[in-house]
């Protein structure tokens, strides 16, 4: 087997070439390639674990899904009414992925791009807006704090205008950082994502009333830090609210009541918090210069604000064409058929560790480590994956595998079921359970 880096190589050289073939000679050069670069099939052993696996969809490429990548390069993917208009799947093979990363973009004539970064407090809804954006459940969405790690990329592609989404990691300050023995990337992925931001999205949970008053100290240092960059505003989770009044009140504390430079005509509400502390040298973000920061619970320099929710499609389709509206004329930075920068097999893990944060209780799934043994081709063109969870203790391993194995079945059954929507192919997934030595 040549070196991963070589067979990439060979694969875009090899591509770039048949391209001259025609559909026909394509098809059948393509059959060829795939058992040249070792994605021919293999049988695979047997796992402790469950499986997931559904109906299998028709494909203009077995091998690669549904649609894939290298099929829209080859011209040889079929229509299809069921797949979500102008939404790619991801490639369910690295090699592809790096492929259509590195592929130089298919730019219209009078291109536009804009780069996006999301910010808010831990589980306020970034990714699960991100997701709704994008048409397709590309990043981890779990109700636990913490479960995006780190910057994750997603790209949306319509007509001339390209927006990228920086799905960030919660902003957290590193005095929590080190008491729960955090990632560093928690602390430092968000303030590195605004170096490069056309435009920031704040996102606000309005169900939280212990939250919902104020922005955080961390998001008001890093809108002040990267005060150059425009941003607005977005309430998510209005449907939780009672009484839509409150919205106003809200408005006006996490507006300083001003927006787009005009002073809102309404009483200030939650006046008795207004006297909010900044943050201590301790608390800003790396990097970060001392600079003045005013007393205050809101940013009053957002330009635009959006009251939504983001399950509802509706409500982000309009927020939606907003960000597209916002792009500036310049070049793409990725394909068309580019969905995500990540990588399969971490989308993969993303979505496995989403349901251990779901099912499992208190700090059991912080302990849990994953390995993905077996990622490859099954007998009927399916793909089969194999992932060990390693737990530090048996009792954890009894309370992941469940009463007769139901819990450890359900969770690779709704995983299975994310991944065949994310690769657009059959996906038969196997986890095993094994105590860390």
């Amino acid at each position: 087997m040549a070196a991963p880096g070589r067979r990439g190589a060979a694969l875009f050289q090899a591509v770039l070439g048949v391209w001259q073939l025609g559909p026909v000679a394509g098809r059948e050069w393509a059959t060829r390639l795939t058992l040249s670069l070792g994605f021919q099939r293999k049988c695979v052993s047997c796992v402790a674990g469950a499986a997931s696996s559904g109906p299998l969809l028709a494909s203009a490429s077995r091998r690669y899904g549904q649609s894939s990548a290298l099929d829209r390069f080859l011209g040889l993917c079929q229509p299809d009414s069921s797949l979500t208009p102008g939404v790619p799947a991801v490639p369910v093979h690295k090699d592809e992925q790096d492929l259509l990363l590195v592929h130089h973009p298919d730019m219209p004539e009078n291109p536009r791009v804009l780069r996006v970064v999301l910010l808010g407090a831990p589980n306020a809804g970034k990714s699960t807006l991100s997701n709704q954006l994008l048409g397709r459940k590309v990043f981890p969405v779990s109700k636990k704090v913490h479960t995006t790690r780190c910057r994750a990329l997603g790209v949306i592609t319509e007509k001339e205008a390209q927006v990228i989404l920086l799905d960030t990691p919660g902003l957290i300050s590193p005095i929590k950082q080190k008491r729960h023995h955090l990632e560093l990337s928690l602390l430092e992925d968000p303030w590195k994502s605004m170096e490069s931001a056309d435009l920031v999205v704040v996102l606000v949970d309005v169900s939280d009333k212990w939250t919902r008053n104020q922005l955080s100290p961390q998001v008001l240092q890093c809108l002040t830090q990267f005060s150059q960059v425009p941003s607005i505003l977005v309430m998510n989770k209005v449907d939780c609210l009672k009484k839509k009044s409150v919205l106003l009140e809200l408005t006006a504390a996490l507006t300083d009541g001003v927006v787009n430079g005009k002073k809102l005509k309404m009483r200030q509400a939650f006046s008795s918090q207004l006297g909010t502390p900044c943050p201590s040298p301790a608390a800003k973000g790396p990097n970060t210069q001392s600079v003045g920061c005013p007393q205050r619970t809101g940013w009053p320099h957002f330009q635009e604000i959006f009251m939504l929710s983001a399950l509802s499609q509706e409500d982000v389709k309009t927020l939606k064409q907003y960000l597209l509206a916002q792009a500036r004329p310049g070049p793409w930075e990725f394909h068309s058929g580019v969905l995500t920068s990540q990588m399969p097999e971490e989308i993969c893990t993303n979505m496995i560790r989403e349901k251990l944060l779901e099912h499992l209780p208190q700090e059991v799934p912080y302990n849990v480590q994953q390995k993905t043994v077996v990622w490859e081709e099954g007998p009927s063109g399916e793909l089969v994956i194999v992932q060990k969870l390693l737990v530090p203790k048996e009792s954890h391993v009894r309370i992941l595998i469940g009463p007769k194995g139901h819990l450890i079945s359900q969770i690779a059954q709704e995983v299975g079921r994310d991944l065949m929507n994310i690769f657009l192919c059959d996906v038969q997934l196997r986890l095993s359970v094994k105590l860390l030595q």
